[in-house]
């Protein structure tokens, strides 16, 4: 969790961490972030061209978390044997997403 540290933000780890890391308390490191879960530059081309050609799915897609995009990608990739499957669950998909629902209704 980033929190305020002296002047500024910085990261606080508590004891579990620094034991098992071997960081003392205030010795600097550095630190890489990096976006969790898929992001758009790892999608299939299909759904990524979908997303693409619509910007409000696009945006509301970005801003979900890696479960709910995991879920989405997982319904769609399940009809990789049958692509007319795919190209309507990808429709469904980005219609969802543009309607901002993070899941897909039960079936």
């Amino acid at each position: 969790m980033i929190e305020a540290v002296d002047d500024g933000l910085g990261f606080v780890l508590g004891p579990a961490w620094r034991r098992d890391c071997g960081i003392e308390p205030g010795q600097q490191v550095t630190v890489h972030i990096a976006p969790e879960g898929p992001q758009r530059d790892h999608l299939p081309p299909d759904l990524s061209e979908a997303l693409d050609a619509n910007p409000a799915a696009g945006q509301f897609f970005d801003s979900l978390a890696q479960f709910y995009r995991k879920g989405y990608l997982t319904w769609i990739n399940s009809t990789r044997r049958n692509p007319e499957l795919r190209a309507e669950r990808i429709a469904d998909v980005v219609q969802l997403l543009a309607d901002g629902k993070k899941t897909r209704p039960k079936p």
